[in-house]
């Protein structure tokens, strides 16, 4: 079985702009970088509190569980023969393998493992 780390929980905004405000002037959330219009990144401690637009998000207007984890495809596909479903099979992009699933109650997870430089 995969080992699996929770490293971020995604959160969907129609106004980037307003969503920075409210967790960091009302919540004290520290801003780690901003992408745009369309994605932020929180400092929440042990785990990243994302912000993100339809542009970013991988299922917009969903919650979703970012997951670190040494396998994804075998994480994806344990999800899948789970009762979970695919969102995303799993792909490389320029900096992490990465597969976006739905848990069994439709959730979203995306399982992610940096490539190695």
């Amino acid at each position: 079985m995969a080992e699996n780390d929770v490293k971020m929980i995604m959160l969907s905004t129609d106004d980037l702009d307003a969503s920075i405000d409210f967790y960091t002037q009302a919540l004290g959330f520290t801003l780690k970088f901003r992408d745009g219009t369309h994605f932020a990144a929180l400092d929440g401690g042990a785990v990243t509190l994302a912000l993100a637009t339809e542009v970013d998000h991988p299922i917009p207007g969903k919650v979703v569980v970012g997951v670190k984890t040494d396998d994804v495809d075998a994480a994806a596909a344990a999800a899948v023969e789970a009762g979970g479903g695919m969102v995303t099979a799993p792909y490389d992009d320029a900096h992490e393998r990465r597969a976006v699933v739905y848990d069994a109650q439709g959730n979203g997870l995306v399982f992610y493992r940096p490539l190695a430089r």
